[in-house]
């Protein structure tokens, strides 16, 4: 893969969208700005970090501009580029945020997910073991990546890495991502929150991670 090229056209994206501030345009920038972070994090350019911000700073921004009630996927997005900026405080600050709306109650699976990756960030491990043992008994979520925030809550280093490398390899086999750039991004998100706990686990060499 030519990450470059890529980067370029996720930037180019971004900026045709510029000056747009509805809630879709606001959606569309988001995803454009994060898949241009992950293309320069896999091409180890350092300018990802301040595309991920921008994608959270977009994602939040469009919930905040009447965004669907159900519309969860947003903050888990803001979320997961905030930790993959590097930039704690915000991501406490998102984590906060992200709770106030009520995603630890709802029944929406994506919602809960929001919630268990607010309550990591946070380090409210009890509370984040609870709601992603609800999410591993649940047919409409993946398997392997509720195990992963159950067993960093936990914590159980072994069965951890066990779960990563699962979402790994189901990254490795699907024919669909985000923007259509092949990363495993939900591992790096992982491998953050797996650091604050202390059970960090080398990742596995992948073409869909970093080298």
């Amino acid at each position: 893969m030519d990450w470059i090229p890529l980067a370029d056209e996720k930037r180019a994206r971004y900026e045709s969208s510029y000056g747009e501030e509805d809630e879709r345009a606001l959606v569309r920038r988001g995803n454009a700005a994060y898949a241009a972070g992950l293309a320069l994090l896999m091409a180890a350019d350092p300018s990802a970090l301040e595309w991920f911000r921008l994608a959270a700073d977009r994602w939040r921004a469009s919930w905040d501009a009447a965004a669907p009630a159900d519309a969860w996927g947003r903050p888990v997005g803001a979320l997961k580029a905030t930790l993959l900026a590097g930039d704690d405080a915000a991501a406490e600050e998102l984590a906060r945020w992200t709770l106030e709306l009520g995603t630890a109650t709802t029944a929406s699976p994506i919602g809960r997910y929001a919630a268990a990756l607010a309550l990591l960030v946070l380090g409210r491990w009890p509370e984040a073991r609870h709601v992603a043992e609800a999410l591993r008994e649940r047919g409409d979520f993946p398997h392997d990546v509720a195990d992963a925030l159950a067993f960093v809550a936990a914590p159980d280093p072994v069965a951890y890495a066990e779960a990563l490398d699962s979402v790994v390899e189901s990254f490795e086999t699907r024919s669909e991502y985000l923007e259509d750039v092949p990363v495993a991004d939900t591992a790096l998100v992982l491998d953050q929150l797996a650091a604050r706990r202390g059970i960090a686990h080398e990742l596995p060499a992948s073409p869909v991670l970093p080298g």
